[in-house]
């Protein structure tokens, strides 16, 4: 049994006030600090409210509770599903094929271990793409045209006015990020301008995966610079220590939910680590369901997720004084694109040859 985590929250607002304050580098030195303890923090952003979350979320449990045969129009395979629907038991948890991975979990005591991660996950996806687009990338099939599906008229703006809302609060963390890590304020929102930035709700069936101990996501981490997350309506996230300690996500209502990818770990050579964790049906998911059903709603757990990435052509190293021979032996000079199109041959989504 996983104990419940309060993660650590950063309050937007001094920053937004005044970045120079004494109560803002607070915040950003409270923030890099978090992100080097738990890989993980929570967000409070006045420029984001809750209704804005509710509105997505209802549109996304409509979109997924449509027929296999109308949500598959949506795949796009041909780009590695980087844009458009991706199906149910299709992508693969990274940890499923990396047997480093697969050593670190075997050191766990056991009640940290994750759930099963062999398998492919039950979850659909959709990938929509948020901000602007590069004029030129040697990365065209991460940078992919917007799948708009037939029905849904107001698709377009509920989709770019959540999914910008949630890039305008990753973007000024990542300025407090910089600034907590002694790097100049505009470090990463540079490295991430043009970036593949996507908007990527996954939803899953609890009619059909609804039993105590299904997983749904299974144990990973994510490949990009940040993941911003809206608050879910069924419990199940747990998020992993750096430690190794298994937890229960607790986010606060009115919060975001952060955790640091593969390329922030990248950039700080280490000194932050990308978070893992998994998403799995437990008894307060089940309780959540009933809830639903006295609402009328269907019955899919949407994640109100966003990948944060940096720009595809931009490379990845370890900077300034997370610079070092160990850190570049383990860390070595990569775009970010070739990054990308190799974690995404190791879940099953594209192939890791050079287009």
């Amino acid at each position: 049994m996983s104990s419940t985590l309060q993660l650590p929250t950063i309050d937007l607002i001094p920053f937004l006030d005044d970045p120079s304050s004494d109560a803002s580098l607070a915040e950003c030195r409270k923030a890099a600090e978090a992100l080097q303890s738990f890989s993980a923090l929570t967000i409070r952003d006045p420029r984001v409210s809750e209704e804005h979350n509710s509105v997505f979320l209802d549109m996304m449990e409509e979109y997924f509770a449509q027929s296999t045969e109308a949500k598959e129009k949506d795949a796009r395979p041909e780009v590695g599903f980087q844009v458009g629907v991706t199906p149910e038991n299709k992508e693969v948890p990274r940890c499923g094929k990396d047997e480093r991975c697969k050593e670190l979990v075997e050191k766990m005591e056991p009640e940290n271990q994750p759930l099963n991660f062999d398998g492919p996950d039950p979850k659909w996806r959709f990938f929509w793409r948020i901000g602007e687009t590069p004029k030129e990338t040697k990365y065209p099939q991460l940078n992919a045209d917007p799948v708009v599906p037939a029905g849904f008229p107001q698709w377009r703006e509920i989709m770019d006015g959540w999914g910008g809302r949630m890039h305008e609060a990753i973007s000024t963390l990542s300025e407090m990020l910089a600034i907590g890590f002694d790097l100049p304020r505009d470090t990463f929102t540079q490295l991430t301008k043009g970036g593949p930035h996507l908007l990527a709700p996954t939803g899953s069936d609890l009619s059909k995966y609804g039993k105590v101990g299904t997983v749904l996501a299974g144990f990973h981490t994510d490949l990009n610079f940040l993941t911003i997350h809206g608050k879910s309506r069924f419990p199940g996230l747990h998020v992993w220590t750096k430690d190794g300690r298994k937890m229960l996500a607790r986010v606060p209502d009115g919060c975001l939910l952060v955790q640091a990818g593969k390329q922030m770990e990248w950039f700080t050579g280490g000194a932050v680590t990308a978070g893992f964790h998994e998403v799995v049906v437990l008894p307060q998911t089940v309780d959540t369901i009933e809830v639903q059903k006295a609402r009328n709603r269907p019955l899919w757990r949407i994640s109100s997720t966003l990948f944060f990435h940096t720009a595809s052509d931009n490379l990845l190293q370890p900077l300034n004084e997370f610079d070092s021979v160990e850190a570049r032996q383990k860390y070595p000079k990569m775009p970010a694109g070739k990054q990308v199109q190799i974690e995404l041959g190791f879940i099953s989504l594209m192939s890791n040859k050079d287009e």
